[in-house]
């Protein structure tokens, strides 16, 4: 049993005479009567009652319509989510990000990336730039969006593309005196503690950060250590210390918390998109096109 012999047998069917069948498929009635023939062997019984004008179903044949009506939806139907997939118009998206981009630049790329491609499901998955690879790896995510005080060398398998460089800023409470400057010296933070993320085995970025501001003279005494930046950027809020974080952070500030700019702190943070090396997919190209503009786009304002 083979489509093409689904798709004679219903509209034989339909038509009720294999002239009129065949009228309607553009095939000759001889190519007809040779497939349902083959369809009916391959049964065990026949389909029509041939007996009749016009052909009526036997009941073998009134078992058989209806499921194969269903097959030769479904098949259509999987034919053309499998178009959609094979142009980039449908399937799914694993996005894995460090929750800072969430501040910035990541729902302008969403939106943008949901208007060219409605059908896609993107899935956002909130990780740590050191978790991202072993993701990729085993496909539960295509993009990485990463963040990283010092960029690392990238593996052999991974390729790195970077958005932007991104200057720190210090988040202070927004009533504490230092916070109304416009340039903080980077050694008035001496005297206060710092509160340090993410706090995890695997990730740099808060030893990264200390060795930086050790290298600008602060000799930073760690008061606090939060999972990620949105515990630490509370912890702010609370009067407990002050954290150093990229400039794309403070897009979407509170109004507990003020991002002021570091005088004799030069370092950046590297904000970068993750991939396979080997994954050409179009939905992965349109996505990193989305990304890439919408990083564009903050940074030109």
């Amino acid at each position: 049993m083979n489509h093409r012999q689904l798709r004679y047998f219903c509209e034989v069917a339909r038509q009720g005479t294999l002239a009129r069948a065949a009228e309607r498929l553009c095939v000759a009635p001889t190519a007809i009567s040779m497939q349902i023939a083959q369809l009916e062997q391959g049964l065990g019984g026949e389909l029509f009652d041939r007996a009749v004008k016009p052909m009526a179903l036997t009941a073998l044949g009134r078992f058989f319509l209806p499921r194969a009506l269903q097959l030769l939806d479904h098949g259509e139907q999987l034919e053309k989510e499998a178009r959609d997939i094979a142009v980039g118009n449908a399937g799914w998206l694993g996005i894995g990000f460090v929750r800072s981009v969430m501040n910035s630049f990541l729902p302008a790329a969403v939106r943008r990336f949901r208007a060219l491609r409605p059908g896609v499901r993107l899935e956002l998955i909130e990780m740590l730039s050191e978790h991202q690879a072993e993701h990729l790896r085993s496909g539960r995510i295509q993009i990485g969006l990463s963040r990283y005080a010092r960029l690392p060398e990238p593996p052999a398998d991974l390729r790195h593309t970077v958005l932007f460089e991104d200057p720190f800023l210090v988040a202070l409470p927004a009533e504490h005196p230092l916070a109304a400057q416009a340039v903080l010296s980077v050694t008035a933070l001496q005297e206060m503690e710092l509160i340090s993320y993410p706090k995890d085995p695997q990730s740099s970025f808060a030893q990264n950060i200390t060795a930086i501001l050790q290298a600008a003279g602060v000799r930073p005494r760690v008061g606090h250590e939060a999972i990620e930046i949105h515990t630490a950027l509370g912890l702010v809020a609370a009067g407990l210390g002050y954290a150093v974080v990229g400039a794309s952070v403070a897009r979407r500030g509170t109004a507990d918390v003020a991002f002021v700019p570091l005088q004799g702190l030069d370092a950046r943070t590297t904000v970068l998109t993750v991939t396979r090396a080997d994954d050409q997919g179009p939905l992965t190209a349109s996505m990193l096109q989305a990304l890439d503009q919408a990083a564009r786009d903050i940074q030109a304002n």
